[in-house]
Formats: C-alpha cells, sequence, structure tokens
C-alpha cells in the first residue's frame, strides 16, 4: 500500500512579503509585489521592473557572521524552511534525524554573487575573492545549509529544472517519503536572479515585459495585451510526512500531497511544444498518480506567465487533460501578483494552492482586462472566489521542455 504524504507546515518569502499569512492575504486581495528594480541602475535596459522582495532581513533568521556566506537564493529558502518547520511544530530528535531529508533546488544559483565576484576579481584580482565564493553560489547548498539548521541526515538533494524546479522538488520528496527513505521532507524552491546579466539575458531573449510606466500592470497572464513575463525573486518551503507519522506526533496536517506527474516537451530548448502536448502528460500523469477523476478537481494554478505561447498552449494542455471538465475548472495564474520566480515559482504556487483548499478561496489573476480570445477558460479574473476546493493542482513548465505538476487534495 502506498504512503500518503501530508503537508504540516510552509513558509515562503515572495515579492508579496515575508511569511505565509501576509502572502496570502495580499495575494487574495489582488495586490501586486511589481515595482521598478532598485537593486541595480537599470538606464541601459529595456526592462526596469521585477517582484523584488522589499521587507526581508535575513538576520531575522540567523547571525549577521552567517549571512555574509549565503547568497540571497540560499537566504530565502533557509528562511522560508524556518518558518515552515515552526509551523508544522517540528522537534528533531536523534532518531528523526536520519529520516528527515530535503529536497529544495534552485534554477539559475548565486548570480549576484556570481557577478559581484568576477567584478571583484577583475578590478582588485583573485586573492579579493571570497573563501565562501563557491559554497554562496551552488545551487545545492540552499538544501545544504537548511539540513545543517535542522540535522536532517537523510536524503539530500537539489534539483535544477528552470522554472519546474520547485514543483520537481516536492514531487521528489514525495517520492522519496512514499518508497521509504525518509519520514519527513524539507521540499521546495528559491531564486534570486535579478542581476544585470540575469535581466539582460532575458531581453536578449525578447522573453520579458517593457511595460516599465505601469509596473503593476505588466504581468497579465491570458491577456490579449500581454508583452512578456516580469522576473521575480523569492523561496517557498513546504514540509512534507508520511501520514502516520504525522497524525503520531499531532501534527497540523493542512493538505494531502496526493500526486506528482513528470514529462519533457522534447521540443525545443525555450519555446513549449505545440497544443502544449507535454504539459497535458504532466497534468494526465498527476491526476493519475493522485487517481483524480478530471471532474473531481476544483482549481488549477496555472504556470500562467504573461507570454504568448505558455498561455495559449498551456490553454489547449488544460483541455486536452481534462476535456469537458476544463470549462467548470477555476483557474488562476500568482505570477500576475508575483512576477515570475523561477526556480522558486513552482513552491511558492504550490503554497498557494494548499492554501486555497485549507480556506476555501481561490485567487485571482489580476490585469486580466482584455483577455485572449484563444485563452477562453475560467481564469478568475480580478477579485478572488470563494469556493469549496476539495482537490487542486499546480503546473510548473520550464525551458529545456522540462514540466511539472503536483495534485493536492483536503485531507
Amino acid at each position: 500500500m502506498k504512503r500518503r504524504v501530508v503537508v504540516t507546515g510552509v513558509g515562503m518569502v515572495t515579492p508579496l512579503g515575508t511569511g505565509v499569512e501576509k502572502n496570502w492575504q495580499r495575494l487574495l486581495a489582488g495586490e501586486s509585489g511589481i515595482g521598478p528594480i532598485t537593486l541595480f541602475d537599470t538606464e541601459k535596459f529595456a526592462t526596469k521592473i521585477a517582484g523584488q522582495v522589499t521587507d526581508f532581513e535575513a538576520t531575522d533568521f540567523m547571525d549577521a557572521k552567517e549571512t555574509k556566506k549565503m547568497d540571497s537564493f540560499i537566504q530565502f529558502a533557509f528562511a522560508s524552511a524556518d518558518m515552515a518547520m515552526a509551523m508544522a511544530k517540528l522537534e528533531v530528535t536523534p532518531d528523526l534525524s536520519p529520516r528527515l531529508g530535503v529536497s529544495v533546488g534552485a534554477g539559475l544559483g548565486g548570480l549576484p554573487c556570481i557577478e559581484q565576484y568576477h567584478k571583484i576579481m577583475l578590478e582588485k584580482g583573485p586573492r579579493r575573492v571570497s573563501p565562501f565564493f563557491i559554497p554562496m553560489i551552488i545551487g545545492n547548498l540552499a538544501a545544504g545549509n537548511i539540513a545543517i539548521r535542522h540535522q536532517a541526515k537523510g536524503p539530500n538533494i537539489a534539483t535544477v529544472t528552470a522554472c519546474a524546479t520547485g514543483t520537481h522538488s516536492i514531487g521528489e520528496g514525495m517520492k522519496i517519503i512514499q518508497r521509504n527513505d525518509s519520514d519527513v521532507m524539507i521540499c521546495g524552491g528559491t531564486e534570486a536572479a535579478i542581476t544585470p546579466l540575469g535581466v539582460a539575458g532575458f531581453n536578449a531573449m525578447k522573453a520579458l515585459s517593457t511595460n516599465n510606466d505601469e509596473p503593476t500592470k505588466a504581468s497579465r497572464p491570458f491577456d490579449r495585451d500581454r508583452d512578456g513575463f516580469v522576473p521575480g525573486e523569492g523561496a517557498g518551503v513546504l514540509i512534507l510526512e508520511e501520514l502516520e507519522f504525522a497524525l503520531k506526533r499531532g501534527a497540523p496536517i493542512i493538505a494531502e500531497v496526493a500526486g506528482y506527474g513528470s514529462s519533457c516537451d522534447a521540443f525545443h530548448i525555450a519555446s513549449p511544444a505545440p497544443a502544449g502536448v507535454g504539459a497535458a502528460a504532466s497534468m494526465e500523469l498527476a491526476l493519475n498518480d493522485a487517481g483524480f477523476r478530471p471532474e473531481e478537481v476544483d482549481y488549477i494554478n496555472a504556470h500562467g506567465t504573461s507570454t504568448y505561447f505558455n498561455d495559449l498552449y498551456e490553454t489547449q494542455a488544460i483541455k486536452k487533460a481534462f476535456g469537458e471538465s476544463a470549462d467548470r475548472l477555476l483557474i488562476s495564474s500568482s505570477k500576475s501578483m508575483t512576477g515570475h520566480m523561477l526556480g522558486g515559482t513552482g513552491a511558492v504556487e504550490a503554497i498557494y494552492s494548499i492554501l486555497a483548499i485549507r480556506d476555501g478561496i481561490v485567487p485571482p489573476t489580476i490585469n486580466l482586462d482584455n483577455p485572449d480570445p484563444e485563452c477562453d477558460l475560467n481564469y478568475v479574473p480580478h477579485k478572488a472566489v470563494k469556493a469549496p476546493v476539495k482537490k487542486a493542482i499546480s503546473n510548473s513548465f520550464g525551458f529545456g521542455g522540462t514540466n511539472a505538476t503536483l495534485a493536492f487534495s483536503a485531507y
């Protein structure tokens, strides 16, 4: 019999704020976390806006000395894990330590530190590069630092699948518990790539919005007037536990992780496959893994990037995976408010999906003023909708054609 996996704690740092309830209330209110970039001078850049984290104080979660050893993507994940562990009320004992694992990844890793220390090396020489430079930038050091903090001596992995990273990380953490390699997994994704190189690179691909005059209206998933995605940063972390373990210790169960699907378009390095065939396969696999019938699903947190091909093909993929049930689904894109947090986005959106189940309310897609006629499903425009949500899925799709879907249910 398959071991059941539940969520007992969540934590997040996003452009909407630090902490779960602050995030959730702002999301439900339709507030945008997107504004002018202040992390560097954008004078020469086509895109001058982003979803920056503005209220985060690393020293609320670690000693000032420790902050100098961690790039921002590690700090965001470290703090999110602390918040999630506190919500789960999980005490790590010597018995639990070997059965506690970590699955936290990043899409790009320590881009801010790479750019900073490359400049220092060129200007001042190699001896001025910090001895902590390598541990500050490599993608698995979010998971590594979290493990050290919480004495998690079980499986420790760091998935790197671009914008699907957070979703894959949670799905793989679920599977680690199901195959009895651990009882508890700290899972999620993180990113801090609002840097000159990061923005310049996406601008060169013509991927980003240049609606600099109206930052809060720039991210427009499924809208006819969208002009690209808005970069964001942040992290989300979930505590996953085997059901019997959670019940035995009286854990606060928020929702059940019921299914996980993963596929690849095998089509193009950046563009999704026509008609969303890979995305549909990911959703179908997650539904099958969860034992959900399409008509049972109430809500989809869409990948919804605010780019033409993603929005169109995700719509087509939902229609393929859900058939006649597609028209009755409530679907929304939280990227309309947070921007696209790359490696962190899947984990943050998984948390939003779980909170929709917990509270029976679906967050809106803001800025959906002129719906794209080719995107003709119910994307919950402008205002949150009160509705019972018993089953939900969350989609993430990334460069390289990688797709991931998580299925959640009320416990």
